[in-house]
């Protein structure tokens, strides 16, 4: 079942040098038991759809799900096999303090790391998608995938936090941690795909808005907030596979329509996308964890994959996401970068790029 995917991922460069690989595994045991402890999702609950059966949800395009002896071949791949290289953690500065807000017509963004895509400075409301300042991503906080260097922006340096866009509820999308402590220094609106918002009220987060695909939400200066569809699943433990929702996000404001993709496979979605929103200012599109291909290609974009959905949006900019943060997958640390550049060469694409760890820019 691919349900062991994201969760059971662990620090296996880790493993491999200070420990035995029977200790491995027998911390892989050790997360599946928490899982099955600790999974807490609630169905959709409504009319079926086409992304919805009753029970549970399901991708627009259809195909590649991946059984648990597939599971299997790529987690030993990982123990025994070559991948790319990840440095160990270092401790960067961090960025620059940001604006407190930026004024209508203006467009700032800030990268903190990973799936933290962006804290998105838009007409005065401030938003941060998928935000993770934890260590660990994972249901245990002293084992799993650990960051390698620390976010790019300090938590005590964040403005006001207006809105929270959560994609879907793997342990490095949704960091209960972080969320509650936004939650009591912030109090911002959390949005979430359906189904999500239990999960949230068990930790005491209260107020979470649920969306389905294509259904909007407002908030203060005229900003509207729409979940679109992703090519993606959800599950934290091993009995809750898919009966919450995934998605990505369109920010539509006074100064334009900014797209956030969340995590994703390539799929016939970005057209739907396109058609509906054909004026995009900004897309931001994920280049990482996406190897090994006959496993992640499903769900997870190449740089490759991106370049394409880049061109069928047409948005005025695009930056690259989720990459270099988190060891999750089997390219090296600066793999994605590298092979985005490759994939821009003999392109028109001058308007892809990638902003470093904490840095700010104003978009144009």
């Amino acid at each position: 079942m691919m349900i062991l995917m994201q969760p059971l991922l662990v620090d296996i460069a880790f493993v491999r040098q200070h420990y035995s690989v029977v200790f491995g595994v027998f911390t892989l045991l050790i997360i599946g038991v928490t899982l099955v402890q600790n999974a807490s999702a609630q169905s959709g609950r409504g009319q079926a759809s086409d992304h919805f059966d009753g029970k549970r949800f399901r991708n627009l395009d259809e195909g590649g799900d991946h059984g648990f002896f597939d599971v299997l071949r790529w987690q030993t791949g990982r123990l025994f096999g070559k991948r790319g290289a990840w440095s160990s953690y270092k401790n960067y500065p961090a960025g620059s303090v940001p604006p407190a807000r930026v004024d209508s017509g203006n467009l700032r963004v800030t990268f903190v790391g990973h799936a933290t895509t962006m804290l998105i400075q838009v007409g005065g409301v401030n938003i941060l998608t998928d935000p993770v300042w934890s260590k660990r991503v994972s249901p245990l906080s002293f084992v799993g995938p650990k960051r390698v260097r620390p976010p790019g922006l300090r938590f005590e340096d964040l403005p006001p936090i207006h809105a929270v866009l959560v994609s879907h509820n793997h342990y490095d999308h949704l960091d209960i941690p972080t969320l509650k402590r936004l939650a009591e220094t912030h109090q911002p609106r959390f949005f979430v795909g359906l189904g999500n918002n239990k999960l949230l009220k068990s930790k005491k987060i209260a107020g979470a808005t649920e969306l389905d695909w294509w259904q909007s939400a407002e908030l203060p200066e005229g900003v509207r907030i729409t979940l679109v569809p992703a090519r993606h699943w959800s599950g934290r433990g091993i009995r809750d596979r898919n009966q919450t929702l995934w998605g990505g996000y369109v920010i539509e404001s006074s100064s334009g329509t900014i797209y956030f993709a969340g995590d994703t496979g390539f799929g016939t979605h970005f057209e739907r996308i396109a058609e509906r929103f054909p004026t995009i200012r900004l897309a931001l599109l994920p280049i990482g964890a996406h190897l090994p291909r006959w496993f992640m290609q499903q769900n997870h974009m190449s740089p490759e994959d991106a370049v394409r959905a880049h061109q069928l949006l047409r948005p005025k900019t695009s930056l690259g996401i989720h990459f270099g943060t988190f060891p999750l997958a089997d390219e090296g640390e600066r793999q994605p970068v590298e092979e985005l550049r490759q994939a821009l060469l003999g392109t028109s694409n001058s308007d892809f790029n990638v902003l470093a760890f904490g840095e700010g820019r104003d978009i144009p």
